[in-house]
């Protein structure tokens, strides 16, 4: 998730932050029906600001309280803006039933302490704050990424899978730890409620290390791995946190498209042709090139291009909902998305860049990035 995102971007505006709303300035709607009060965080980009319009126009929910570091647009939404690490935030969470907790910095530029530093103790002061203020349900949003990408993997995984990822790809540690503090809290808070959503790739106005991927010049294919494609479309995302702010399901859970794209076809859909390299020589530059900064991407984001990691969505189903979009139309929504960009390694290239890695090839591109390491290394040496 810019990042929207599972994957969602916080809006962090710290230098210039917006004034608190007065009564007036909130446009609070009027109440409709007995459905539930549901508060959403980060709601003023990415994902949560679909999920705030989304629920805004629904008869199903009563009131949407919207928290962001400043107002966004949905103004049928009762703004509170003040960052999601300041306990202030149990106060502007009084009277809400359900708090869909989206405000997640996911960015591959951000430095990566402080991104931890903002993602996990906002995500402890929400739980934290909930349950003092009587909120009966949060919704945290992680990512599929969370089951690990492994050779051994069944396809597709069980939505209950034993978690087995590392934090040795972007973010995944900010996420697993988020799952731990979301399996703790009904415990030390007995009466709070905890659900949590999975997506699969998400895509749809997203930046991360996997919708980069198809940026690239040539689809990188380490040699011997199996890959495999699951995506989902923000706009089901959004639709599955419906879900499950109005406890039409709980739990942990997945959201994707049915079923899943093998290598090949992802290829032939998108007429982009692969490069396949030894798996110590991929994974070797993608370290090296991140060590010295001149990828965002460390080398662990690679696994999840190189093994499966597709998962069943059954719960969903069960609970009847159902997705709107297709593996193959989700992969062509992003084909059009990033169409004139460049990628190389996850490392966005100027225009120039992109002509001569698209002239020399990408294989040879990647190799020659971590040649010039190794020069750089040699002049280091010398002086």
């Amino acid at each position: 998730m810019s990042s929207p995102d599972p994957q969602v971007r916080a809006a962090r505006n710290l230098t210039d932050p917006a004034p608190e709303s007065t009564p007036e300035e909130k446009h609070p709607r009027s109440p409709r029906g007995r459905g539930p009060v549901v508060a959403v965080t980060g709601a003023a980009t990415g994902i949560g600001e679909l999920l705030t319009a989304h629920l805004a126009a629904s008869d199903a929910i009563k009131q949407v309280i919207a928290i962001d570091e400043r107002r966004g647009e949905v103004s049928e939404a009762t703004w509170h803006i003040l960052d999601v690490r300041d306990p202030a935030i149990a106060e502007k969470l009084r009277g809400a039933d359900v708090v869909v907790h989206l405000a997640l910095d996911l960015d591959l530029e951000t430095d990566p302490a402080a991104r931890t530093a903002y993602n996990v103790r906002g995500t402890q002061t929400v739980l934290t704050a909930a349950a003092a203020v009587g909120v009966h349900r949060v919704v945290l949003c992680t990512s599929a990424m969370v089951y690990g990408a492994l050779a051994d993997n069944d396809v597709p995984l069980s939505e209950d899978a034993e978690l087995r990822a590392t934090a040795e790809a972007t973010g995944v540690g900010d996420l697993l730890e988020i799952e731990r503090l979301g399996r703790r809290a009904p415990r030390a808070h007995p009466g709070l409620n905890v659900t949590v959503v999975r997506p699969t790739v998400l895509v749809g106005g997203t930046d991360t290390a996997l919708t980069r991927y198809f940026e690239s010049p040539r689809l990188l294919v380490v040699a011997g791995s199996r890959p495999t494609w699951q995506f989902c479309h923000v706009e089901d995302l959004v639709t599955a946190l419906e879900y499950a702010a109005l406890e039409k399901i709980d739990g942990e859970f997945a959201v994707g498209c049915d079923g899943w794209l093998e290598q090949e076809e992802v290829e032939e859909l998108s007429g982009v042709r692969r490069m396949e390299l030894p798996s110590a020589v991929a994974l070797g530059a993608a370290a090296r090139l991140h060590r010295i900064g001149l990828t965002p991407s460390p080398a662990g984001d690679l696994a999840y291009t190189m093994h499966p990691w597709v998962v069943s969505v059954s719960r969903l189903h069960d609970a009847g909902w159902r997705p709107k979009w297709t593996n193959e139309e989700v992969l062509g929504a992003l084909l059009e998305e990033v169409e004139g960009r460049h990628t190389l390694a996850g490392r966005r290239l100027g225009r120039k860049d992109a002509t001569a890695a698209g002239a020399a090839g990408a294989t040879v591109a990647l190799l020659g990035a971590a040649a010039v390491v190794r020069r750089a290394r040699k002049a280091r040496r010398r002086i």
